[in-house]
């Protein structure tokens, strides 16, 4: 009975229509007031053409509702209506539209507005879906009528999406002013946008826009997609948001510069950038982008893959600005100093690359992954090229000009402190490496006897060596060379101890480099001191001269005299020699003492029992065995003595 009495009701509604609409468009008029009066009257239901009523999915629904409204039943004779029916909707709909679409003020101003424009474009994506229908006659008039009225409806909505995405407040990462920038005027803020307070924690997400903002911009994402129009609002998405990014990368101090730039900066200046540059970058890639991912998924949320392709749109360009700097220094001289921030660089990326895995693992925003994974390796082969290069350095230092005094030469005490700077990041330095060996093909060894870090730095150790030998020739006095040696060499092995250098190179190198140490301290003792040894010795006195005492003292005295000589020599020439280290300084001189002393002492005692018990022998003897020893413990001091 209530069916029969809503139909009676329409059909009298359809009715006055009929009597007072003089022309159709006037009768769609009428319908329309009783339309907007009586939600009983909706036009689906006025319809005459239509005998059963069909609703219209609500705004709220899934786009493919929106364009798939639900197909009714009513036999031949409702299709050979439903022509007429879309015509007079279409009507209706450009009346709607035309309202909106030609104001001058913006339709999301008024949430009424709209919503009334959001339904107005479902109802309009409903009919084209029924003008497309096989089971409607082709009208191809009407439907380009009705194309053109959603093209319009299309341009107004890009319209408004970016408008709410401009006009939405957003907070742009940033890390404190410089006093620097302090003087740049009140001219310098008129444009400025929000800036988010400085962040110690990276595990935070910020909220660029407003959740109303939000919801609405996902609202007209899905009637666009809906639409086919999908790619243009992920482009006014993408246009939008990338000035966004683009300038909190900006406000992080970082800005795009071309490879040739960044190279011709002195190192100072671009140790400084770099230092930016990792600040920058774990904000950009820990805070920045993943929050506009969880933007994008929520704008267009089950609309895939147009969310991953705005976010790849928004962040791309920023990011890729980004990396082409670390590209760039990465491409830079391979000096031997950048090592230490190239690190820095390298370890920012290796750390970032897990954390984007999952946040870079769509269609579109792979590619950047792929990028930062170059990137990241870009760095890794210049940290080798650096090794490289400091064996060639090595190499290349001339053996010409002699350290005076047999000191530490320069190129030995720079490669050893450098080394065992770098080494400090061993860790890091062996995954660099370790990379190398694995992009050469290399097989892995389960149980490798060392790293290939350490097989680099003791094939430079072996270089360095090598070069420190070639350069003790350069001195004309052989015990000359061997304090050089003995300089050089203890200060390699001092510098590897207690640190991750020594380990790399392990107790066995340490080991031979002591022994070599000690070797050519032989070395010295036999060149300076053999012989004045071997004057103190008796092997030369005749058992005849022994017995007399004037013959004996004659060749005691003449030994003496050599003796005194030697030793002057000696004393005069090597305190001007060097020993740098205090150990191995007071080990040479007891080392002497301990073979010079007792052959003196005894020598003495001999000269003292032959020259009439010793009357005589203190008119002879220069130099007491304390006198001798206080030579001795000037020896290697640097000191000119005259």
């Amino acid at each position: 009975m209530e069916e029969n009495g809503e139909e009676k009701l329409i059909a009298a509604v359809r009715h006055i229509a009929k009597t007072l609409g003089r022309t159709e468009t006037m009768a769609d008029d009428i319908l329309q007031v009783f339309s907007s009066f009586d939600g009983r009257f909706s036009l689906d239901k006025l319809s005459s053409d239509r005998p059963l009523p069909h609703r219209r999915p609500p705004a709220d629904s899934p786009p493919s509702a929106a364009v798939a409204p639900a197909v009714t039943g009513g036999g031949r004779e409702a299709d050979d209506h439903r022509p007429l029916s879309l015509e007079r909707t279409i009507r209706t709909l450009d009346r709607q539209i035309s309202r909106f679409v030609s104001s001058d003020s913006l339709i999301w101003s008024d949430a009424a507005d709209a919503a009334a424009f959001l339904e107005a474009v479902d109802d309009l994506l409903a009919t084209i879906h029924d003008l497309d229908s096989p089971s409607v006659p082709t009208d191809k008039p009407l439907l380009d009528r009705a194309d053109d009225l959603l093209q319009r409806c299309m341009l107004r909505l890009e319209e408004e999406f970016r408008a709410i995405l401009d006009r939405s407040d957003g907070a742009v990462i940033s890390t404190p002013p410089s006093h620097d920038s302090d003087s740049d005027g009140a001219d310098a803020d008129d444009d400025r946008i929000p800036v988010a307070a400085p962040v110690d924690d990276y595990n935070l997400v910020i909220d660029a826009l407003p959740p109303g903002s939000v919801a609405d911009l996902h609202a007209i994402a899905r009637r666009m997609v809906a639409a086919g129009f999908g790619r243009e609002c992920a482009e006014a998405y993408g246009v939008s948001r990338r000035g966004f990014v683009d300038e909190s990368i900006a406000r992080l101090g970082l800005r795009p510069r071309p490879a040739d730039e960044v190279q011709a900066t002195p190192w100072p200046e671009l140790e400084d950038d770099i230092a930016r540059w990792v600040k920058g970058a774990k904000m950009a890639f820990l805070i920045l982008v993943p929050s506009e991912r969880r933007l994008c998924e929520r704008v267009f949320a089950s609309l895939p893959p147009f969310a991953d392709l705005t976010f790849a749109a928004a962040c791309r360009p920023a990011a890729a600005s980004l990396l082409s700097f670390a590209d760039a220094v990465a491409a830079g001289p391979r000096e031997p100093e950048r090592i230490f921030r190239l690190v820095d660089m390298y370890e920012t990326l290796r750390d970032l690359l897990p954390e984007l895995d999952h946040l870079l693992s769509e269609q579109y925003s792979v590619t950047l992954r792929a990028e930062v994974a170059a990137a990241h390796r870009a760095l890794g082969a210049a940290i080798r090229g650096i090794f490289i290069e400091l064996e060639n350095l090595i190499r290349r230092d001339p053996a010409k000009a002699a350290v005076p005094g047999g000191g530490l030469h320069p190129i030995t005490r720079y490669v050893m402190n450098y080394l065992r700077a770098a080494c400090a990041s061993r860790r890091t330095l062996e995954e660099v490496m370790d990379e190398d060996a694995a992009g050469a093909g290399v097989p892995p060894d389960r149980h490798p006897p060392s790293s290939s870090l350490s097989l680099q730095v003791a094939w430079i150790m072996d270089v360095l060596q090598s070069n420190v030998e070639a350069k003790s020739k350069v001195y004309p006095e052989p015990p000359l060379s061997y304090i050089f040696l003995m300089n050089n060499t203890r200060y390699m092995t001092q510098k590897a101890s207690d640190c991750e250098l020594g380990a790399l190179l392990g107790d066995d190198w340490i080991r031979r480099q002591i022994g070599m140490v000690r070797r050519w301290g032989h070395d010295y003792q036999r060149t300076t001191w053999t012989k004045v040894v071997a004057v103190l010795r008796m092997d030369g006195v005749s058992a005849a001269a022994t017995s007399s005492s004037a013959a004996a003292v004659k060749a005691l005295r003449e030994r003496l005299r050599v003796f005194n000589n030697y030793l002057e020599d000696i004393w005069r020439v090597q305190s001007e020699w060097v020993v740098t280290h205090d150990q191995l300084r007071t080990e040479l001189r007891v080392a002497v003492a301990a073979l010079v002393l007792p052959a003196y002492r005894n020598f003495i005692g001999r000269l003292r029992a032959t020259a009439d018990s010793g009357k005589l022998a203190d008119r002879y003897i220069k130099y007491s065995v304390e006198d001798v020893e206080a030579r001795i413990n000037e020896l290697f001091e640097g000191v000119r003595r005259l």
